[in-house]
């Protein structure tokens, strides 16, 4: 994390802010001209759509098992702002697809990803309540991680300079609310289980497949760019780290102080991160402006 600002802990209300992007005129390699560096941005634009629409999924099976009636509030704005991230990075897929970026094989294998090995099962009783925990516990592993992406990104001086501004209004308005929200998925795991042992196996999980399956959408969205020739659409480190020596990307050094703050029993995301700087960022974000 940048350590530039305050933590602030304090709670809001959750509301979805609909938005809507023109994506007109936005080139291939939106982040400095740098191939490398868009395209691990756009490993996370392939996960997102099919990754919120499970964390959706999930939320909308456990409001049922809630008993606490502000819990229950702060997951219903969950559940819509979750659906607005995920419209919304589609939407950029959709122009980049529409430019001769063929994203459609990778996003099938994400759909199966998300929709056969973490969806729904056709199970009963206890088998149930407990796979639905699981997922629930997935959700809150992955919104550690974005939430600290939130705090990051928020704070990120490179995109400042190197970033198209629509995609920057995107990116910080998806992780104002990535911070706005950060604590719902872990309340919400707690209140229905809370066990150490789950959250760090849903952890270890979640991460290493959210690791894999970025990587290999990087690579993938590399070698299919129809505007890199073919000796160019190779990944090698010194572009990675360019990229992150610019401060377009996070280096491997936060990465891991990130990954092992899952770990401390006493975790909790609100520790984490400004909402007052979420707050602000969203009342001047020009996209959440425009919708009201």
């Amino acid at each position: 994390m940048s350590g530039k600002h305050v933590r602030d802990s304090r709670q809001v209300a959750l509301n979805a802010r609909h938005v809507t992007w023109d994506w007109t005129g936005l080139g291939m390699h939106y982040m400095g001209g740098d191939p490398v560096a868009t395209h691990i941005a756009n490993g996370m634009n392939l996960l997102l759509p099919e990754g919120e629409v499970f964390f959706v999924q999930a939320f909308q099976e456990a409001l049922p098992l809630i008993k606490d009636d502000v819990l229950r509030e702060d997951v219903v704005g969950f559940i819509g702002q979750e659906a607005m991230h995920s419209s919304s990075h589609q939407s950029i897929l959709d122009h980049l697809a529409g430019e001769g970026l063929d994203v459609g094989p990778f996003t099938d294998e994400i759909q199966r990803f998300f929709r056969t090995v973490l969806g729904p099962r056709d199970l009963e009783g206890r088998r149930a309540r407990s796979w639905l925990i699981e997922r629930v516990a997935m959700v809150a592993a992955i919104e550690h991680f974005t939430s600290w992406l939130g705090d990051w990104g928020l704070n990120a001086e490179g995109w400042d300079r190197a970033l198209d501004p629509k995609v920057l209004d995107l990116f910080r308005w998806h992780l104002a609310e990535e911070v706005e929200h950060r604590h719902v998925a872990f309340d919400l795991f707690t209140h229905l289980d809370g066990s150490y042992l789950r959250r760090v196996r849903s952890w270890m999980i979640a991460s290493v497949g959210l690791a894999i399956l970025w990587t290999k959408g990087t690579v993938y969205l590399m070698s299919v760019d129809p505007e890199l020739s073919a000796g160019r659409r190779r990944i090698r480190l010194v572009d990675v780290r360019r990229a992150y020596r610019r401060g377009y990307i996070f280096t491997p050094w936060q990465v891991m102080k990130m990954w092992f703050q899952y770990f401390r029993p006493s975790y909790h995301p609100r520790d984490y991160g400004s909402t007052s700087q979420a707050v602000a960022y969203l009342a001047q974000s020009p996209a959440a402006r425009a919708a009201g």
